[in-house]
């Protein structure tokens, strides 16, 4: 009788344990899916820009090709370096998406920067034969803080990675050290700007009111375009070649 018990108590103990181990989930979570909407923002109506595969909507600023300089490795769209700062690469050079320009949106995007390295997210950018992109668009710092002379350089940090370029600090100033990726939004909505970095809002300024006028006013962007405070409404998105390896994937859009 005793073993008849013991026999008992033991196959009940194992079935017990066993519906009450956690079932496996099939497929892969969608937080960790590279270069792919979310079933969320499907339904927010994401655009994605960049495939991980192909350079599709991608060509050079001012440019009918896609510059040779840039390759994808690694489901990334990468910059080689050249060592030439701003000068670029041979036959490299900023690039945009030309598929569409941009007014009122919500842009995602994950960077990687080199050693040393230093990069750029351009935004309501204009293409002005004969002109670098830098002077008629906004841009959102990418850069290696912990080598680049850049971080010591402009006013209260505001050439850190995640900085309204020479305008504007990063605060909190949380970037990941070169090599780690870096999850970036730009969001833009009637003139306001949003500027987030790893999961926190890092600034926030707004396009074309007294405050902004003064801000580039006393800055270095009037001294290579007279206008460059009026800033347009709508314009594409572009990414920077200033010589060094750097790498962008997960690149979204969602128009406001």
């Amino acid at each position: 009788m005793k073993s008849t018990l013991l026999l008992l108590f033991v196959t009940v103990f194992f079935a017990l344990n066993c519906n009450a181990a956690p079932k496996k989930k099939g497929g892969k979570k969608e937080k960790g899916s590279i270069n792919a909407l979310t079933t969320e923002e499907k339904s927010l109506g994401f655009i994605l820009m960049f495939d991980g595969k192909t350079n599709e909507g991608w060509r050079g600023y001012n440019k009918t090709n896609f510059p040779a300089a840039w390759s994808i490795e690694d489901g990334a769209l990468k910059i080689k370096g050249s060592g030439n700062g701003e000068a670029g690469a041979t036959d490299g050079g900023d690039i945009v998406y030309a598929k569409q320009k941009f007014s009122n949106f919500n842009l995602k995007i994950e960077w990687k920067i080199s050693n040393g390295g230093n990069s750029g997210i351009f935004y309501l950018a204009q293409e002005v034969p004969g002109k670098e992109i830098w002077r008629t668009a906004p841009e959102m710092q990418v850069l290696d803080n912990d080598r680049h002379p850049d971080a010591l350089l402009g006013k209260d940090g505001n050439r850190k990675a995640g900085s309204l370029y020479d305008l504007i600090p990063a605060k909190p100033q949380n970037t990941k050290p070169a090599g780690e990726w870096n999850s970036v939004e730009i969001i833009s909505y009637q003139g306001t700007i949003v500027h987030k970095q790893n999961g926190e809002t890092i600034l926030e300024y707004h396009l074309w009111t007294p405050e902004w006028n003064e801000l580039v006013k006393n800055s270095k962007f009037p001294s290579y375009n007279p206008d460059w405070a009026k800033v347009a409404k709508e314009g594409f998105i572009g990414l920077q070649d200033h010589g060094n390896d750097v790498w962008f994937r997960n690149i979204k859009i969602r128009p406001l």
